[in-house]
């Protein structure tokens, strides 16, 4: 019996739109860490979906929405990078998780979930809601799926390196977690 080497496809998503976002700059980092067998595919149409408005969720709805879906449909996980605005989730990934209640594409997903802030707190009340959020479309946040990154500024260099061990770590332990879990 010849076993072939599985191929895993991870949608990556940020919470950010800014052009210089640490966040982005960590998830692709994040990504950079990964085992040769999970291949990544960066989500680049939120700020492309229009606000939610459930009169528009019909078949022949917004192309931007029906992409998203697609991408979420055809990947065997997602990890989402968000930092924090006004104590919560970006406006931006709450509206396109708005966009997939009703759909379902989360359901069962393996998720991961990594949030980064220069503050001392590291995004948590974000890192929350997300959860709260990914909890109610049924996603499944893996083992170690759980990052919260204080002081993200001191922890990643200009260049998008990680240069914090523990942190490196950690960002490991999220992707072999999301392996697994992708695996079964």
């Amino acid at each position: 019996m010849i076993v072939v080497d599985q191929k895993i496809k991870v949608l990556a998503i940020s919470g950010s739109l800014r052009q210089k976002s640490s966040n982005t700059a960590l998830l692709k980092a994040t990504i950079g860490l990964a085992p040769e067998n999970m291949v990544f595919t960066m989500y680049n149409g939120l700020g492309e979906l229009p606000h939610f408005n459930p009169d528009l969720d019909v078949e022949d709805g917004p192309a931007s929405v029906k992409e998203l879906r697609e991408q979420l449909k055809e990947a065997d996980g997602v990890l989402i990078c968000t930092p924090e605005y006004g104590n919560g989730v970006p406006g931006t990934l709450k509206n396109a998780l708005d966009w997939i209640v009703s759909s379902g594409e989360f359901v069962n997903k393996p998720t991961a979930v990594i949030s980064a802030s220069p503050s001392p707190m590291g995004g948590n009340l974000a890192h929350a809601s997300l959860l709260l959020t990914l909890q109610m479309i049924n996603a499944e946040i893996v083992e170690n799926g759980k990052v919260i990154i204080p002081h993200i500024t001191l922890k990643l260099n200009q260049e998008g390196v990680i240069t914090d061990s523990e942190t490196r770590q950690e960002l490991h332990a999220l992707l072999q977690g999301l392996e697994q879990a992708c695996s079964r």
